[in-house]
């Protein structure tokens, strides 16, 4: 069994990372490496048994979807999936009604939503801890498997520099922005004008930066971005709910693909990230995914491990 619990995070909503303090975010860390560990000794880790997770899915997924349901399995618990089209939410019976009824049957609801509002809806109602699965502003659960990845690869975070190449105006770089600061690295941030990051999640990543000493660059220049960066990240040009703009996304990002050519001004022990689906040819080059630098698989498992902790320190 894990030792008893140093930060006491029983209870809380896992809304975005710029919840947490810098020590809590290290713990969730190191309690996903410990169970991590745990897993790969084919030791149990029974701690949520008879705990259930409602998983309400609003948008499609791979890994979030069987990531949490095997995470739930693997502690000992269960999960529900709540497509949006089966259940009353999808024929308009409101979030906060929905939030009270689900908190008399499940311990947790994790939910995948295009707006962040209605997360933040959710758990204003709910009486039970709510985690975001991922809305359009914030993916809060893959940056904290992505953490985890660089920690794992690079054995510390602290004193690093991320790279995020691509849309800026998305929730990867929001929360990766959020993240990165809060554990001491520094992050840069290339985008073409137009796609820069949500301003408000810039101001406040400068705020916190300036308390742990990461620097934060938000940039139109890739080159620039890249150069000397320990870890390069990106993400699909084109994310779901905006395939209409698909033609003018691919002539904005011109210039943007993460390839060889670019990657020889990072670091030569850099690391590559991207949380999946890839589209090759676009964002990202062949050469890069496929090759010694990317870890993405390794990324795609710490979904599993990082998600682990967050139920196990929210509903055990």
């Amino acid at each position: 069994m894990l030792e008893a619990t140093k930060i006491n995070l029983q209870g809380k909503d896992f809304l975005q990372i710029s919840d947490f303090t810098s020590e809590e975010i290290l713990y969730m860390l190191d309690v996903a490496q410990e169970l991590k560990g745990l897993q790969k000794q084919g030791k149990p880790q029974p701690y949520l048994n008879g705990k259930v997770l409602g998983m309400i899915f609003e948008k499609s997924s791979t890994r979030t979807r069987v990531s949490f349901e095997v995470g739930m399995l693997q502690l000992g618990g269960h999960a529900i999936f709540l497509s949006s089209k089966d259940i009353q939410l999808g024929r308009g019976e409101s979030i906060s009604d929905t939030a009270k009824v689900l908190s008399r049957y499940v311990d947790g609801i994790m939910i995948r939503t295009f707006g962040h509002d209605s997360v933040e809806e959710l758990a204003e109602h709910a009486t039970v801890p709510v985690i975001n699965g991922l809305t359009d502003l914030q993916h809060p659960t893959q940056v904290m498997a992505d953490l985890l990845t660089i920690l794992e690869h690079k054995g510390k975070l602290s004193g690093l520099k991320l790279a995020y190449i691509g849309d800026g105006n998305n929730n990867m770089p929001h929360s990766l922005l959020e993240g990165a600061v809060k554990v001491g690295m520094d992050i840069s941030v290339a985008s073409p004008p137009g796609y820069l990051p949500n301003g408000a999640v810039v101001e406040n990543a400068i705020k916190v930066g300036k308390q742990t000493g990461s620097a934060v660059m938000i940039t139109n220049d890739p080159l620039k971005a890249v150069t000397g960066a320990d870890v390069i990240v990106t993400d699909v040009w084109t994310s779901m709910g905006q395939e209409a703009e698909t033609e003018k996304r691919l002539e904005a990002f011109q210039g943007y693909q993460v390839n060889e050519d670019l990657c020889k001004h990072a670091k030569d022990d850099f690391i590559f990230l991207h949380c999946l689906p890839a589209h090759r040819g676009e964002e990202v080059s062949a050469e890069i995914i496929d090759g010694p630098h990317s870890v993405v698989f390794d990324e795609a498992e710490n979904r599993l491990h990082a998600q682990k902790a967050i139920l196990k320190l929210l509903l055990a």
